[in-house]
């Protein structure tokens, strides 16, 4: 799904993707936001040697949201990865970023 992502917006690299628990992504979310408490996704941008960045993702908070929005835990996953790659794409919360998320979901 990330390669499919890249391709389309025309960027080569490589996005690192790392499935943690909430006890790892609450450590990153304070260290990195100053946020103490989990979240289910952070994006790290880097673009040096080739890396775009690294998407974390909280599989504790992706179920925990997927029963929350009535959706099964693959498709919360599959938006969290399109997310966290839009962001590294530098990609805002808005209207854009919306959009692409329904156009990538569909992947």
């Amino acid at each position: 799904m990330i390669s499919k992502i890249l391709k389309n917006e025309k960027r080569r690299g490589k996005i690192n993707l790392a499935l943690v628990n909430d006890k790892e992504i609450r450590r990153l979310n304070a260290t990195f936001r100053h946020k103490d408490k989990p979240t289910d996704v952070l994006a790290f941008p880097m673009d040096e040697d080739g890396i775009i960045g690294d998407i974390a993702i909280s599989t504790e908070t992706t179920e925990r949201n997927a029963k929350r929005y009535g959706v099964s835990y693959k498709t919360e996953l599959k938006r969290l990865v399109v997310h966290g790659a839009l962001h590294l794409l530098g990609y805002d919360h808005g209207k854009r970023m919306k959009d692409a998320e329904e156009i990538y979901q569909k992947l």
